[in-house]
């Protein structure tokens, strides 16, 4: 959820050709919390899919649109007012819907493929098992949003959450030199985020057709091998 290990702004390939799978987008999402290397790894698998001539676009959330963006910043930046969790919940939604709605469908209606880092699956992680937000109102709002829309895969970056914070942390002093640089969600205890992880590992035992989890403390190279080669077992690609 972190504003720093995100996608900044949303892209595009152009004049790639469409997708080979009957002229089909597919949309690939990638999870899991602060620091796990989600921006590293979303870069490497835009730059395999440029490689093999399939035009994609790489977006985020929340934002991904101008509009979504300027969600994103109400969600993310720190200020004198609090946002209550249920207030929080909706304007994910919000930026969710607009994000569905003016980029993410058009591009799969297109044949490009969609990366994005993090989805609905961070919403039941963060606001569901982080803040305690029943699982139930969650899937109301998302079958308002999304309709029967889903990613066609997942990967969930996994490391324990010692290993993602320290990380983030050594990030944003890399980048900013101190720590007010961290967004709401970066700011949170180290309990908010074992809940978060714990609610991510229990979605991909649920759903361990859609969600691949990689064990993001190995190598960069060996994770990046990893998610081609879960999509190359799909044969979406070669």
């Amino acid at each position: 959820m972190s504003g720093q290990d995100a996608t900044a702004g949303q892209r595009s390939t152009g004049g790639q050709r469409p997708s080979s799978a009957g002229g089909r987008g597919r949309f690939l999402t990638f999870e899991g919390i602060e620091g796990v290397g989600k921006t590293t790894q979303v870069a490497r698998l835009a730059q395999a899919m440029a490689d093999r001539g399939i035009a994609h676009i790489i977006t985020r959330e929340p934002g991904g649109t101008p509009l979504a963006e300027r969600i994103r910043d109400l969600v993310l930046t720190p200020g004198a007012e609090s946002v209550p969790d249920s207030a929080e919940l909706l304007l994910m939604f919000a930026a969710r819907s607009v994000h569905l709605e003016n980029w993410i469908e058009p591009s799969l209606a297109a044949g490009r493929w969609v990366i994005c880092d993090r989805f609905t699956d961070a919403t039941y992680a963060y606001q569901g098992a982080g803040r305690g937000l029943a699982e139930d109102d969650i899937a109301r709002l998302e079958r308002l949003v999304q309709g029967p829309r889903r990613p066609d895969l997942t990967f969930l970056l996994d490391v324990p959450v010692y290993i993602g914070l320290e990380r983030a942390r050594a990030r944003n002093s890399r980048a900013h030199g101190n720590f007010s640089a961290a967004d709401r969600f970066e700011r949170e205890r180290v309990e908010f985020f074992e809940r978060v992880r714990a609610g991510y590992l229990a979605r991909a035992s649920a759903e361990p057709a859609r969600i691949a989890v990689i064990d993001a403390t190995r190598p960069e190279d060996e994770v990046a091998a990893r998610i081609i080669g879960e999509l190359e077992a799909r044969t979406w690609i070669s």
